[in-house]
């Protein structure tokens, strides 16, 4: 008898326990609300003010700081989605005032040894990552959904534009989809022209991110006449895939 109550008290104890880390760690948030008012203050359809961050630089470090030490292993599968992403973002900010306003473009800032996404700049729960890292091995590695590419910002002219508000996980799949379909229904980012879709190159630098599937990525997220024209063309459309302007995204 003595041995089953232990078993059993075992086994109730170990409910308990899983139930906590369910209920309690899974619930942990990031709190992004510095963030969100430099964003808001700093951010307008889409073009950046580093001046103005440049002046505000202080409070940007302390957010960064504040990402530093997150675990990121307590927070649920979306709130670390949209982690990264605002860890991508705000050190991208970061890495631009580092030489702002000397600079016309997030490439200025690499050499010919390595790409300004390959610099170790990303601090995060005790190691120090690249962008690459965090966009490749961790965003599109681990998550694995190709909206991720609508909402990190390179921090130039052609990347689909930072939005004015912190990612987050409670709200997280209604902003990727947000974020997606005004990328692709920007007629400055893509378009159609007689029997060509003119899109992105980002298109064809992630295209297995795509399935290989461009269009059915356009149909899937595309609207109202330009998407009927989709419709109407798509037994017969050319993919054509735009040059990239890596200008800096200032204002």
């Amino acid at each position: 008898m003595r041995i089953n109550r232990s078993i059993l008290i075992f086994i109730l104890g170990l409910c308990v326990f899983v139930n906590l880390a369910n209920s309690g760690w899974s619930r942990a948030k990031v709190n992004n609300s510095l963030y969100g008012e430099l964003l808001n203050k700093y951010v307008k359809d889409g073009v950046v003010d580093y001046q103005g961050f440049k002046t505000d630089e202080a409070r940007l470090n302390q957010y960064l700081e504040l990402l530093e030490n997150i675990k990121v292993n307590s927070l649920s599968r979306d709130e670390q989605f949209a982690f990264y992403v605002n860890a991508y973002n705000a050190w991208t900010i970061k890495l631009i005032l580092s030489a702002y306003p000397e600079i016309k473009s997030i490439k200025d800032l690499g050499n010919i040894f390595r790409s300004p996404w390959e610099k170790e700049i990303v601090r995060i729960d005790g190691r120090v990552l690249t962008l690459d890292d965090i966009e490749h091995k961790i965003l599109r590695a681990q998550f694995k959904d190709p909206r991720v590419h609508f909402a990190v910002n390179c921090a130039s002219k052609s990347c689909p534009p930072l939005i004015a508000k912190p990612y987050e996980g409670s709200t997280l799949n209604r902003q990727l989809d947000n974020a997606t379909r005004a990328f692709i229904n920007d007629p400055k980012s893509n378009y159609l022209k007689d029997n060509k879709l003119y899109v992105s190159r980002i298109f064809k630098w992630f295209s297995e991110d795509f399935n290989d599937n461009i269009l059915g990525f356009f149909l899937k997220y595309g609207g109202g006449d330009f998407k009927k024209e989709l419709e109407a063309k798509k037994d017969k459309l050319k993919i054509v895939y735009l040059s990239y302007d890596w200008s800096l995204n200032d204002a």
